[in-house]
């Protein structure tokens, strides 16, 4: 699915703005118009996952309920225009939009990795932003004797994960918050801007010879210890972390200032 990241603007929101007022249109002949609201603005959210920034999800969550409040096509109670802020804020919590938009990782886009970066039976591995859980396939795929985590900042996302991957541990809470240390491996799949921090990050929790793996999106000059090629423009990039890193990491900063870890180490235990 990872075509979605190439869908030209603004062609992903005209189709979720389409396919809402189709979805709104039709649900009013059988239910309340407050419900037909509710579902036509739960579309919307849904569809926002194909916004490849924080404010193009918002313009493709907010286009229909906002179209139909401006014309005035419908009355409805003012508590029901609080329904797609709710959807959106159960998606997408405040503090996890400075993160990637959901882009879901190919399942068979880790397929060789552990001939790159081979792990003991049983070594604990961490999808951090896990998402609807593509990665935690992909990772149990490439690694069928791991034991496969996952975090999600997003309560909604986290239950949807969980549930489609049974097998795995998924626990709620902020990938850049949560210690990374007891991991031999931690996969994630964000925005260019964020890979210096992942990395500083890893060198600062993780155990010299532990990987750091991310999907398409190098560290900028920092050569990679092993790249896996999927296709003619994607990488899977892979970093392992050194002692000497160990000696000169510093600690990654929150988005508060603290530095992460002093609020206490926080891992998935089994």
């Amino acid at each position: 699915m990872h075509w979605i990241a190439r869908v030209p603007w603004p062609l992903p929101a005209l189709l979720a703005w389409g396919a809402a007022w189709l979805l709104f249109s039709g649900a009013q002949r059988v239910a309340p118009v407050g419900w037909a609201l509710l579902l036509a603005c739960a579309l919307g959210v849904a569809a926002s996952v194909l916004g490849s920034t924080w404010w193009r999800r918002l313009l493709i969550a907010a286009g229909f309920p906002l179209a139909l409040w401006l014309t005035g096509a419908v009355a409805v109670s003012a508590w029901w225009w609080l329904a797609p802020l709710v959807l959106l804020l159960c998606v997408y919590p405040l503090n996890a939009w400075r993160d990637a938009p959901l882009f879901p990782t190919p399942h068979q886009a880790l397929q060789g990795l552990a001939a790159l970066a081979p792990l003991a039976p049983g070594a604990r591995v961490l999808d951090a932003g896990c998402g609807l859980g593509d990665g935690l396939i992909a990772l149990s795929r490439a690694y069928p004797q791991a034991r496969i985590d996952g975090v999600e900042q997003s309560r909604l996302l986290r239950l949807a994960c969980q549930l489609r991957c049974p097998w795995a541990k998924v626990r709620q809470g902020d990938m850049w918050g949560t210690g990374w240390d007891g991991y031999a491996l931690v996969y994630l799949f964000q925005r260019p801007e964020s890979m210096e921090r992942a990395l500083a990050k890893a060198r600062a929790d993780m155990a010299p010879g532990a990987w750091l793996a991310s999907l398409e999106f190098a560290v900028p000059g920092v050569p990679p210890d092993g790249a896996l090629r999927i296709g003619p423009e994607r990488s899977v990039w892979l970093y392992r972390v050194a002692a000497r890193d160990k000696a000169h990491a510093a600690p990654a900063e929150l988005p508060d200032g603290t530095a992460a870890g002093s609020r206490g180490r926080r891992y998935f235990g089994r």
